[in-house]
């Protein structure tokens, strides 16, 4: 969305199904006006096809854009739809680029990007030949890019300037500290939870210690002081979930897009075992969403390439009285709740594995000198048993294999 007044909508074209997409395939990204549908506002011609765009918080005439090919362009949209400039293709990714975000600096130049390739690299535009720095994402905190994870979406927050969190391809999310002194302790710590990519990754506007994650076939809400498990999730879905993004006026409305084309709209102060409302938008998968910073407007991106624009009803996009403090007791209440179990598991996986191991060391010796007779016994009991035996044996033998 255009960050003054939200009256223009910038939308990232692309096919990400590898080898798939056909030769006259468009290359463009359109600026739209929402009091024009019928024709783009501007048409941004990217050499590759492009996968993330943003605009520049600072300056709406400038935009960042992340392309298919891994490199980084960036317009300004008063020189028309030709990128001013574009990274280096021997220092960009190697990979699509999946999240693209502007830092908050003096300059309003500087910005961050995320890819598949397992790197998060830095940026500043007015010299794109190669990035201010770059992290690999090797959560065993050797930097080694073999065996890196994913990115594919990418969280900053900018009251909490050091800190930001990447959702990557094998269901964790990493958060990170970029002003720590080495690589190493950059990486914090990582949640574990979906079964499949994080498509979607944002913290709580109201209580940024909340964040919401999207992949498989859940959203999830998570506490950053509950490490092992969210503290709320949605049910499992029937159709695989592929995009999300909270409400910018109530702290506990959040929104997903689905492949069945469907999106729905959560209220979990209202319900928490299905959808407040689901609106079927489109028969083709949705694949984004951005929700308008005055929470009136939702945009809806689909697999064929439609931008579909919803209005949110009244209820859904007005702070309802107290609803703050209820929000905050609900959201503590949770994460109380998640530390109580996470004690209890780690107290019973004690236990077993104190058990185990008493086993093993009274009894470790014995069982091994039992299953070394057992051997032998089968080996030699052909030749000391009579016919019928030797046919018991065999078919004892014949069982256990």
């Amino acid at each position: 969305w255009h960050p003054d007044g939200s009256k223009k909508l910038a939308v990232a074209y692309s096919s990400l199904e590898f080898q798939r997409s056909s030769k006259d395939m468009s290359y463009e990204s359109y600026i739209w006006d929402l009091e024009n549908p019928n024709r783009p506002d501007l048409v941004l011609r990217p050499s590759s096809t492009l996968v993330s765009l943003e605009y520049n918080p600072k300056d709406s005439h400038i935009l960042v854009g992340g392309c298919y090919n891994g490199q980084i362009a960036y317009w300004d949209t008063r020189k028309g739809g030709q990128p001013v400039e574009l990274s280096t293709v021997e220092f960009s990714h190697r990979d699509p680029v999946y999240g693209m975000i502007w830092l908050q600096s003096k300059t309003g130049t500087d910005c961050f990007s995320a890819s598949t390739d397992g790197q998060v690299l830095w940026w500043d535009i007015r010299k794109l030949t190669e990035p201010t720095e770059t992290l690999v994402m090797d959560i065993s905190r050797k930097g080694v890019l073999e065996n890196a994870l994913g990115a594919i979406a990418l969280e900053f927050e900018p009251t909490m300037p050091t800190k930001f969190m990447v959702g990557t391809e094998q269901g964790v999310v990493i958060t990170c500290n970029r002003k720590a002194k080495t690589p190493a302790e950059k990486i914090v710590g990582t949640y574990s939870g979906h079964h499949g990519p994080i498509y979607a990754l944002a913290r709580n506007p109201f209580f940024p210690k909340n964040f919401l994650t999207v992949g498989d076939w859940t959203a999830r809400i998570w506490s950053e002081d509950s490490k092992e498990s969210s503290i709320m999730w949605t049910k499992y879905h029937m159709a695989y979930l592929t995009d999300g993004c909270w409400s910018t006026i109530r702290p506990v409305v959040f929104f997903t897009t689905k492949m069945d084309g469907t999106l729905d709209v959560w209220d979990f102060l209202f319900k928490q075992n299905n959808p407040s409302l689901s609106v079927k938008v489109c028969d083709e998968p949705l694949f984004s969403l951005r929700l308008q910073d005055n929470g009136r407007f939702i945009g809806c991106g689909s697999k064929l390439g439609t931008v579909t624009l919803l209005e949110v009803s009244s209820g859904l996009c007005t702070l309802q009285r107290n609803e703050k403090n209820v929000a905050t007791a609900m959201f503590e209440r949770e994460t109380k709740r998640e530390k109580i179990l996470e004690a209890r598991h780690r107290e019973m996986r004690l236990k077993e594995r104190t058990k185990a191991e008493d086993e093993l060391g009274v009894g470790g010796g014995r069982t091994q000198h039992i299953t070394c007779c057992e051997e032998t016994t089968w080996k030699c009991s052909s030749a000391l048993l009579g016919p019928c035996d030797e046919g018991l044996a065999d078919s004892k033998s014949g069982g256990l294999g």
